[in-house]
């Protein structure tokens, strides 16, 4: 919980404040100081009389009531401290900057413990400990340069790391981003990054809350707390941008499945966020220059005007935009026609829109007036301008700060030039506006924001299943993997059409399942967990005789415990499954099936539950999904039924959270049906 000591105190204390500025302690008083704290302000040093001006306390115990403790002393010395200002001087908020904690042994682990039990007990607010601090309009409680700006229009930003904190505002502020709120979380020992998100959805006031939302995640511990008040936040208004770093651990994960292989815990986070509605960015530049897109307008369409007077970084713009699936759509007719005539001699309009390098603020104007009244096929403009040091560019950029204000399309600002001309981008800054200086992540970040859904809607509809059929095989079933009857028996329950299929220990069974289901039939071990690789897969067996010489030579096959036999079907080889996520839930996956999934690796993940919506939109972001709609004369798949089946299976492991992974691998998929052709489930209770 955060408290209003925390957000808006009226007294803070430095406990270990001193005259040494390269010091935690001593930085963080002179930051509160030099950003015009307007609270009472104290500072305990049992070793001086005076720090940076202010008179000093010996000892907690000879503080008045204080709202916020600001505390930077040894880790050893903390709970007794904590304990004090809590119990004797209603203290409830705690800044700890301190390390020494569970960051580096377990003896820190418990006296961080014993410090978050002293706090819960007085419902106080702690950030930290091992953190730079937290900063707001209110004050700079932090130990680390730069401040920015501090602006309730600003954006909030809450970070996991403090180190990290500090470079991305350091990216953001020469961009003109201001900020709302830092909060910097460290050890996260009552607080971590989706709490404070969690605190600024449960108290959001449109009137004077920040729209805008920055985080930096090193774990995410509570994913279901981030989804639930991320899309909430997004539904009111607000926009969000994270970076989750530390995803490649999942490289060296060893699995048993292919869904095991494919689902590791980076998936789960792109799936989250995905189903959040937020816009994940894998590096600082890239948040801080998406942060900045969330300043402008939102992005309606995908056609994107690009105005330049220099051609290179108008080419790059144009290539970073097509790559991403935006388009620059060529512009002509009598209204182009018109604007050239206001031109130089030698420009363009056919998109980009290129006005030379002499090019003048009055023919921006006209460019501008063109794109937003007279080209239709133009959703946003971006302007590039830097210069070649020659002249003062006051003029465009205050132009091009009037024609934001009176234009409904987005107007994008690239201004390259940041040392020939660094007088008139921090003119045009403190406008309140932000500068890309670089087209191409610019471009790329365009995109992302454009291409990230809206939040999935909490209540979702759901298939219906049998339930109660579904449990009796789960708490039947020991954890490994299920027998094909129960396997058959669940897909049933689920209603996910399955081919016909039977079991069978010996060669006359397996002649008589043959002629029951109608030949030609596929033959495959049953216990090989790949059976392609060891020769347990046989197609198109046509006679009795060949299925009697085939199971003769697979039932001998190493681990083999039995035969499937199936009909031989047809159509495109599609992959659905399914894997549980530690913390996460569960993930369901599709894409194309068959040995395609471990060459191509084409699949697509979402978080449980999945709507039909969602499940359709996971299909077409395949890069094969033009496979899927026919290609060259080709059948093409009954998207709606594969979507169903993603769906049936996302409300099979909502029942059945025990299944720890799924495949249905392959699956035929045809314009009339999609049909399961073998499946494997894999409990862990």
């Amino acid at each position: 919980m955060i408290t209003k000591q925390l957000t808006d105190p009226k007294s803070i204390v430095v406990i270990g404040g001193s005259d040494d500025v390269q010091k935690p302690g001593g930085k963080v008083l002179k930051n509160l100081i030099d950003n015009n704290y307007k609270g009472n302000l104290y500072v305990v040093n049992p070793k001086a009389d005076v720090v940076q001006g202010i008179t000093c306390n010996k000892n907690v115990e000879s503080l008045p009531s204080v709202d916020l403790a600001i505390i930077a002393i040894a880790a050893k010395f903390c709970p007794q401290t904590v304990k004090t200002l809590a119990e004797e001087k209603e203290t409830r908020a705690f800044i700890i900057l301190s390390a020494g904690f569970h960051e580096e042994s377990e003896e820190g682990a418990k006296l961080e413990q014993e410090i978050v039990d002293t706090i819960n007990s007085v419902n106080g607010s702690l950030i930290g400990p091992n953190c730079i601090g937290v900063m707001n309009s209110n004050y700079a409680g932090v130990f680390t340069t730069p401040v920015p700006r501090l602006d309730p229009k600003g954006v909030d930003f809450i970070s996991g790391s403090g180190a990290t904190a500090v470079f991305i505002m350091e990216a953001g502020m020469p961009k003109g981003l201001t900020f709302a709120s830092v909060y910097s979380v460290g050890n996260s020992a009552q607080m971590g990054v989706e709490d404070i998100l969690k605190d600024m959805d449960e108290n959001f006031d449109p009137a004077t809350s920040s729209r805008i939302k920055l985080l930096y995640v090193e774990s995410i511990n509570k994913p279901q707390m981030l989804l639930k008040h991320a899309s909430s936040l997004i539904s009111k208004g607000c926009k969000i941008a994270a970076i989750k770093s530390g995803g490649s651990e999942a490289g060296s994960r060893a699995a048993s499945s292919h869904t095991g292989a494919l689902a590791s815990n980076d998936v789960a986070v792109d799936a989250l966020f995905r189903k959040a509605g937020i816009v994940r960015c894998n590096g600082r530049e890239e948040l801080a220059t998406v942060a900045g897109i969330f300043m402008h307008p939102e992005l309606t369409g995908k056609r994107v005007a690009i105005i330049t007077h220099a051609g290179g970084p108008a080419v790059m713009l144009t290539d970073s935009l097509s790559n991403n699936k935006l388009e620059v759509p060529p512009i002509s007719g009598p209204k182009a026609d018109a604007l050239l005539e206001k031109l130089f001699p030698g420009s363009s309009v056919a998109n980009p829109i290129d006005f030379l390098a002499t090019g003048t603020a009055e023919q921006l104007g006209h460019i501008i007036d063109a794109c937003e009244n007279d080209f239709d096929n133009v959703d946003a403009m971006a302007v590039i301008f830097g210069s070649p040091g020659l002249f003062p560019v006051y003029d465009v950029y205050d132009l091009l700060h009037e024609k934001m204000n009176e234009c409904k399309k987005p107007i994008y600002p690239i201004l390259p030039s940041i040392i020939n001309v660094k007088d008139e981008i921090e003119h045009f800054l403190a406008k309140g506006r932000v500068n890309f200086p670089d087209e191409v992540v610019f471009g790329n970040a365009l995109a992302k924001v454009y291409h990230t859904p809206a939040p999935q809607p909490e209540n979702i509809e759901t298939p219906k299943v049998d339930e109660k059929t579904i449990r009796s095989i789960i708490d039947g079933a020991d954890n490994g993997y299920l027998m094909p009857d129960k396997v058959q028996q669940l897909l049933d329950a689920a209603g996910i059409t399955r081919a016909g299929e039977a079991v069978v220990t010996s060669a006359e069974d397996a002649k008589k399942a043959a002629s029951d289901l109608g030949y030609p039939v596929v033959m495959k071990v049953v216990g090989p967990v790949h059976k392609s690789d060891v020769g347990g897969v046989v197609l198109n067996v046509k006679t009795p005789e060949a299925v009697a010489n085939e199971f003769e030579r697979m039932i001998k096959i190493k681990d083999t415990t039995a035969i499937l036999i199936q009909p031989m079907l047809s159509g495109v080889e599609l992959f659905v499954g399914a894997k549980r996520e530690d913390k996460f839930g569960h993930m369901v996956l599709c894409g194309l099936g068959g040995i395609f999934i471990e060459v191509l690796k084409d699949v697509n993940a979402g978080i449980t539950p999945i709507a039909q919506s969602e499940a359709l939109d996971l299909i077409h972001r395949l890069k094969s999904y033009k496979i899927l709609q026919g290609v060259r004369g080709q059948e093409p798949v009954n998207e709606q039924h594969l979507a169903e089946i993603v769906t049936r299976v996302s409300a099979l492991v909502t029942i059945a959270p025990e299944i720890f992974e799924m495949d249905l691998n392959p699956l035929l998929g045809r314009k009339d049906r999609v049909v399961a052709v073998d499946a494997r489930i894999r409990i862990e209770k």
